[in-house]
């Protein structure tokens, strides 16, 4: 009996890094390799239990209630509630990131305060704002509702207690790096303060039903910050994007158990918040200059939506020494590779100039399809000739200059038509596959020469 109580009382080694659990002390932490960082916790270091008295019971998968359209919690914001599937599902778990000063906090603020005016009561706990600061936004962007509480907390567990005490329809933790437990050791932020503290949210999620939405940072690579295991343990990921000097913005779902992660919603940052772009092609469109070399409209798929997008191109003399190549919106080594299929298959050797290439709206495409787009507008400013303002384009380009086939090009050709373009150039195998007339005058290629002879 001496024996087994020992036992249960002997001590483990946790990492203040990252949360890993050794039985005895090692110099080096084996899981995250920082060097003195395993601390000694006595009893264990968690508390275990057996049997299933205190768990939830098995049940038939046939006898469990479904969730059908009408539990989703809906926020009011179309774009919004399509990314997400149709709405927030009890009990799941939401990652939103994004750049610093993209927009999150205002796109969750707005969002609360839809369900808030839809007569459900929400909280909101922020970790990097005053609640008189977060009162402040709130009312800036109409969402100053009394069913929306606020509150400047930073222990995780107590944000839980405020959240079983006032048993919101949606909780939202801005952010997860800012979070902590007190019985971890480590700042927050930390790798194991980050696990521990989403973990003890989900297990509150997924016991309440209560869905809670967790504001998330990103690196300077653009990847979420914090360990990998919080994007496996959340139901949903979605990344909020776009540059901070323009104007629009687009919520993406790189993970979704309740919806597809093809859809992507539109908004434009104006002075009271967030707007939803319902036409974004039109408004992407709307200053585009007509007769300017360099400028192709590209029909792009974002998702399932289909984009049709400005795509400037800028060819300058180069004041000496190799050309500078320069990409806002799209991919800066494939604009290298296009630049050397332009001057090796369609006689346009550039590489001795300074190239620009810019995606009008601050928008990232990263879709092959943009090729074509990318290597015309270059073209056209090289050449100063304009291309068709009537015309859209687009196209994957393969190293010996051919033109490939891409998904999905009747929905551009119908975007197209639907705004008024005339002509399109288009692969060759998208022509052949076409279904239905398109409605445009269609110029299939299978080669860039091609396509460069047919822009004006």
């Amino acid at each position: 009996m001496a024996k087994a109580k020992a036992e249960r009382t002997r001590s483990v080694y946790r990492c203040e890094a990252c949360g890993h659990l050794e039985a005895k002390w090692l110099g080096r932490c084996p899981a995250c390799q920082e060097w003195s960082s395993l601390i000694e916790q006595p009893g264990g270091g968690a508390t275990r239990t057996s049997g299933a008295a205190d768990g939830n019971a098995p049940q038939p998968v046939t006898e469990v209630a479904e969730l059908s359209a009408r539990d989703r919690i809906t926020c009011g914001i179309a774009e919004f509630d399509r990314v997400l599937g149709g709405g927030l599902v009890p009990g799941s778990l939401v990652l939103l990131g994004g750049d610093p000063g993209v927009g999150k906090s205002t796109l969750l603020t707005q969002a609360l305060g839809g369900i808030a005016r839809a007569g459900r009561p929400v909280l909101y706990a922020s970790g990097e704002e005053s609640v008189a600061q977060t009162a402040l936004r709130a009312r800036r962007l109409g969402a100053g509702d009394a069913r929306l509480q606020v509150v400047a907390e930073t222990d995780v567990d107590k944000i839980l207690g405020h959240a079983r005490a006032l048993r919101p329809a949606v909780l939202a933790i801005d952010s997860i790096q800012t979070v902590f437990t007190a019985e971890l050791d480590g700042i927050p932020g930390s790798v194991g303060q980050v696990r521990e503290s989403a973990a003890r949210i989900q297990a509150f999620t997924k016991t309440t039903g209560i869905p809670t939405v967790l504001v998330g940072h990103v690196t300077k690579d653009g990847g979420l910050a914090g360990p990998k295991t919080l994007e496996h343990l959340v139901d949903v990921v979605l990344q909020f994007e776009g540059d901070r000097g323009g104007p629009y913005r687009l919520v993406r779902a790189h993970k979704n158990r309740f919806g597809s992660t093809q859809e992507v919603g539109v908004f434009e940052m104006r002075g009271a918040g967030l707007a939803e772009v319902a036409n974004p092609s039109a408004s992407l469109l709307a200053e585009r200059p007509v007769g300017a070399p360099g400028s192709v409209v590209v029909a792009s798929i974002d998702g399932h939506r289909p984009l049709l997008v400005e795509v400037q191109g800028l060819v300058a003399p180069c004041a000496g020494g190799p050309g500078r190549r320069t990409a806002a919106g799209v991919d800066g080594n494939r604009v290298s590779l296009l630049l050397a299929v332009l001057a090796q298959r369609a006689t346009c050797d550039v590489l001795g100039y300074d190239v620009f290439v810019n995606v009008a709206g601050g928008l990232h495409l990263y879709e092959p399809a943009v090729d074509l787009g990318v290597a015309l507008a270059i073209a056209s400013s090289a050449r100063g000739r304009a291309v068709d303002a009537h015309t859209v384009v687009f196209g994957e380009i393969g190293l010996a200059g051919e033109i490939r086939a891409v998904p999905q090009a009747e929905a551009r050709l119908a975007e197209a038509r639907r705004l008024g373009f005339q002509r399109a150039i288009l692969p060759v195998q998208n022509r052949a596959h076409l279904t239905a007339d398109p409605g445009l005058t269609l110029i299939a290629v299978d080669r860039l020469s091609a396509a460069i002879d047919a822009i004006a």
